[in-house]
């Protein structure tokens, strides 16, 4: 590894007393939050609270001595904590020796995932995955996170789902066993926590909430009374070692190592991205992909499961002043301080308290303001996002997934398909010409029909150009004299599209109507010069639209070679 990679050489140059008085109080504040959080989303995961406790611990020093990020807050995550516990469940018995195993394994591989994709500069890939799926698939995730911590509220067991339905199916089905006492501790909990956020977003009501809770099992005795808690956290951190790492594991759990570093990668560098751009200095995906990957392998070597950046802890670290990744630094070493000096005192935190601060978490993943956004901006990016929701929460994370990712490129290939055209006119006195649809006041030239057509010209859409062409023609009351087709939003041209072109040229010409080409951009003019059209075209290429047009009207009448309007 070359010392650039290395990012911790680079902002510990020169770091003040100032930017240490900073870093200590945010590291101290999302460290406050962290170790709730935590436990919660290892109880999410299916595993012990201190493998969350080992997850928040090594891998975040690991991120603050590679990480480009000054923001960001590595460690356990809830998305990343649901796919983990889905992933390992189709692989081992949930809770059991292997099952703690497994998800070591699980943060080894999403680790080497992590720095294949580094290394090899091929971050980009994670882009197949679109803003909407991802605003869709993250609101659903959060439904299923919180459906899934109903059971410690309700003090049931149930297998958990991997659908919503099958969540309530289970729950509805073990409301007989349901006690009061969780519902009560838990509720409460959810309450306070929840106000607070509410209140002030800052607040460390997760600390208070797990303080109580444990004051109160211990003052009241409540776990006799039949109250669940985390029970027995082992003191300090275990010796680094590596899992099973058996063929047959490894190849069974690949694919969700990928699931799991995409999905991760794209919260981290999507929430890192956007504080770095608000403190004006620049990211580095390949790298943060590299830093991740490690700071997975570190959790993996500890007994922890797979990490990523988190967008609450990120943005409680920004809003308490965070200026270095030092921030990070405090924040691992008061984790380790946590686990070396108080593991013993966490025993008596009851499990309902873990569910009620990990429903106030996901909630703010159901982004009700972005989907009416993207509703706003794009209504085909929210139809995506509500196809996203629908197939995670009806056909479970990855099936969903997977139909909302082949949504989005669907509706990539319709654009393709069925791109925008539009028939311009001329702006009265002026040589602009607009939308006659958009612009009523557009002069349209009875002589003339100009269309322009607004995507790469390709084998998929070159027939819906001639339709569309044809659209124009056919609601002029009289076949107009020649055709200017405007190709100034076209950037490439395939040489499919390029032969229709031309056969769409010889039909008009057959017909009596000549095609002008105007605004051809060096690619398409480039692939038109090779196949000869455009030498064949001769004066009927124009630089401009303007003169295009003029030199339609100019064309004198001609008697169609056959007796039809073209189709």
């Amino acid at each position: 590894m070359i010392p650039r990679d290395i990012n911790i050489l680079g902002w510990l140059r020169g770091y003040d007393r100032s930017s240490l008085h900073a870093d200590t109080i945010a590291g101290l504040t999302v460290a406050a939050l962290l170790v709730p959080q935590a436990m919660a989303y290892a109880l999410l995961a299916g595993l012990p609270p201190q493998a969350g406790l080992y997850a928040a611990a090594i891998p975040v020093l690991v991120y603050a001595v590679l990480g480009t990020s000054r923001e960001l807050s590595v460690g356990p995550v809830a998305i990343v904590s649901l796919l983990t516990a889905t992933e390992l469940a189709r692989v081992t018995a949930t809770g059991s020796a292997d099952y703690v195993e497994a998800a070591a394994t699980l943060a080894l591989l999403v680790a080497a995932v992590h720095v294949v994709m580094g290394i090899t500069r091929i971050g980009f890939a994670v882009n197949f995955i679109s803003h909407p799926v991802l605003v869709g698939f993250t609101a659903a995730a959060a439904i299923l996170i919180a459906l899934s911590q109903v059971r410690h509220l309700l003090g049931v067991e149930i297998d958990g789902g991997g659908t919503a339905a099958e969540t309530l199916g289970e729950l509805w089905g073990a409301r007989d066993d349901a006690t009061w006492l969780p519902l009560v501790v838990g509720g409460a909990a959810l309450v306070f926590v929840g106000v607070m956020r509410v209140l002030r977003r800052t607040s460390p009501a997760a600390l208070v909430a797990t303080i109580v809770g444990i004051g109160a099992v211990v003052a009241l005795d409540l776990r006799e009374r039949g109250l669940a808690t985390v029970g027995e956290v082992p003191r300090g951190l275990p010796a680094p070692a590596l899992p099973d790492l058996s063929g047959g594991l490894l190849i069974e759990l690949l694919p969700a190592a990928v699931l799991i570093t995409v999905i991760g990668y794209l919260e981290a560098i999507a929430v890192g991205k956007t504080y770095a751009k608000r403190q004006g200095y620049r990211l580095r995906p390949n790298q943060e992909l590299v830093a991740m990957g490690a700071a997975n392998a570190a959790a993996g070597a500890f007994g922890g499961y797979p990490v990523s950046g988190s967008f609450s802890r990120t943005a409680q670290n920004a809003s308490a002043g965070a200026r270095t990744q030092m921030s990070s630094v405090i924040v691992g070493v008061a984790m380790v301080a946590v686990l070396v000096l108080l593991a013993p005192a966490l025993e008596p935190l009851p499990t309902a308290v873990l569910a009620a601060l990990i429903m106030v978490a996901v909630a703010g993943l159901v982004d009700i303001a972005e989907l009416r956004r993207l509703g706003r901006v794009k209504p085909s990016d929210l139809f995506v996002a509500l196809v996203a929701f629908a197939a995670t929460l009806v056909l479970g994370v990855e099936i969903g997934l997977l139909v909302a990712i082949l949504t989005s490129f669907v509706v990539v290939a319709g654009r393709s398909l069925l791109p925008r055209t539009r028939e311009l006119g001329r702006v009265p006195g002026t040589e602009y010409f607009r939308d006659r649809r958009v612009f009523p006041e557009v002069e349209i030239d009875p002589g003339v029909a100009v269309l322009r057509f607004d995507a790469d010209l390709t084998f998929l859409n070159a027939r819906w150009l001639r339709r569309s062409l044809a659209g124009v023609v056919r609601g002029r009351d009289e076949m107009p004299s020649a055709v200017v087709v405007d190709l100034s939003g076209v950037n490439a041209i395939d040489s499919s599209a390029e032969e229709q072109l031309a056969e769409l040229i010889v039909d008009y010409e057959a017909s009596g109507t000549p095609i002008h080409l105007a605004g051809a951009k060096a690619p398409v003019r480039d692939v038109l010069q090779r196949s000869g059209l455009w030498q064949e075209m001769g004066a009927r290429t124009h630089p401009a639209l303007a003169d295009a047009v003029r030199a339609a009207a100019a064309e004198p009448e001609r008697r169609p070679a056959r007796e039809r309007r073209p189709r």
